[in-house]
């Protein structure tokens, strides 16, 4: 088996790139093949290095990728986390110095891909993808995104989803009153307003629904706007009269914890703004762990619920969440449908499956990549 080289954010920084990494390296790595981690912080990171770490890239070091490419050419092929603005320079352009100076096979993996690039973060992305080995998107609405938008070779590119932990073996602690919940790092654009407003509407159920809010504001939003976000969500709960039944949990959930918290969902609300989100690790892990979806119209959303185990809705639009919500947990075996159309997906998304393809897709690179000479021994 080849030997990895993973460059991305990585815990203890809390994003969801750094979590992705995380999982796939440990999936990857899981039988004892090599692997190392190199990492990218910036000044507001914890600069601790987690076991596995084996180098870190500050983003305040001038021409940092030189070492950074160094230690990933010590590996068979190098992983490479890709999403605007966690490298250094301008729309993080210094990802691409560290590309070309890689001499072994590179599979870039792409968290975003616009549909509305500026042309300075298209070129770059085509750079990108030229300089890789293999790239990966996550879903088909990013693959088709690239291939129809920018000019890259479509043979490059593969698409693997995004990993899913096993949620589905926990105990499901139910609760006497209808369980609403949405998780992960909170910020502008989350879109938690949308859903208090959708609670609002539900308070003629009986018994009327609690709402989990479970998730630190994001270090990035934390830096620059503090606790804003997450004061405004309250003055907004307790102008509309849903305080008491939202539970806001500051906290970053481990796995056991997230896991329980998850299974004891009636169904889980992904109210988000954002029109461009071409991957949600949070709605994977949902659908993997069976749990019915309420979502805005996101591509992801729109690409794994039409038709399958939840309901797309508007953005911003408290009247139609509302009422997809109400029909959830009101008309009869449909969340057990909605549930049952899991099951055909979830053995893809579970990560050893995941991990197993980029195995593969490593596995040929490597077979297909010329052995590097030295000019001593040449």
């Amino acid at each position: 088996m080849p030997s990895y080289g993973f460059l991305s954010t990585h815990p203890p920084t809390r994003c969801g790139l750094a979590t992705f990494n995380s999982a796939l390296a440990a999936h990857l790595t899981a039988d004892g093949t090599r692997g190392g981690i190199v990492r990218v912080t910036d000044r507001s990171d914890d600069q601790r290095a987690e076991p596995g770490v084996v180098h870190t890239w500050s983003t305040r070091a001038q021409f940092g990728w030189r070492d950074a490419a160094a230690v990933l050419n010590t590996f068979d092929v190098a992983v490479v986390q890709h999403e605007y603005g966690v490298y250094p320079g301008t729309d993080g352009k210094d990802i691409l110095p560290l590309l070309r100076r890689l001499t072994v096979p590179s599979i870039v993996v792409l968290h975003t891909v616009l549909r509305r690039p500026s042309a300075r973060q298209k070129s770059l992305l085509e750079q990108i993808v030229t300089a890789a080995g293999a790239v990966v998107t996550m879903t088909e609405t990013a693959h088709n995104r690239l291939a129809v938008g920018y000019t890259v070779r479509p043979g490059k590119v593969t698409v693997i989803p995004h990993g899913a932990d096993e949620h589905v073996r926990v105990p499901a602690d139910r609760r006497t009153r209808p369980h609403l919940l949405t998780w992960g790092l909170l910020g502008p654009g989350k879109g938690i307003e949308w859903a208090l407003r959708a609670l609002a509407r539900l308070q003629d159920l009986d018994p009327t629904p609690t709402y989990t809010v479970a998730g630190r504001t994001h270090p990035k939003v934390a830096e620059h706007q503090g606790e804003a976000y997450r004061a405004g969500l309250h003055r907004l709960g307790a102008q509309l009269g849903v305080a008491h039944a939202v539970d806001y949990q500051d906290i970053y959930h481990n796995q056991r914890t997230l896991a329980g918290l998850i299974r004891s969902a009636d169904l889980v609300v992904l109210p988000y703004d954002s029109r461009e989100q071409v991957t949600s690790g949070v709605l994977i892990e949902a659908v993997a762990a069976g749990v019915p979806v309420v979502a805005t119209a996101f591509p992801h959303a729109v690409e794994l619920l039409t038709g399958g185990p939840g309901l797309v809705v508007p953005h911003q639009d408290p009247a139609a969440l509302a009422a997809a919500i109400r029909r959830i947990l009101n008309e009869p075996g449909l969340a057990a449908r909605l549930a049952s159309r899991v099951r055909p997906l979830a053995a893809d998304l579970r990560w050893p499956a995941v991990a197993a393809r980029y195995g593969t897709l490593a596995e040929r690179l490597v077979a297909a990549h010329p052995p590097v000479v030295s000019a001593a021994s040449a």
